[in-house]
């Protein structure tokens, strides 16, 4: 199915969840904050949250500097 991921059309499989579409995207353990159609998802819901075709996803990777 398609989603968009930052903007971008993506393909992923059907029942997809966040933490494991994360875990495809090499970003696990990173910190960041994951957003579906203009809300946020708790990092709770990771698990639970089924991303759904036509979804906006985005991902923004906290990262710190000085």
């Amino acid at each position: 199915m398609e989603i968009f991921l930052n903007g971008n059309s993506q393909q992923v499989e059907d029942g997809l969840n966040i933490a494991l579409f994360i875990k495809q995207l090499d970003l696990e353990n990173k910190r960041l904050a994951v957003e579906i159609n203009l809300e946020i998802v708790p990092r709770s819901q990771f698990d639970s949250h089924i991303l759904s075709a036509g979804d906006r996803v985005e991902i923004v990777r906290a990262i710190g500097g000085g």
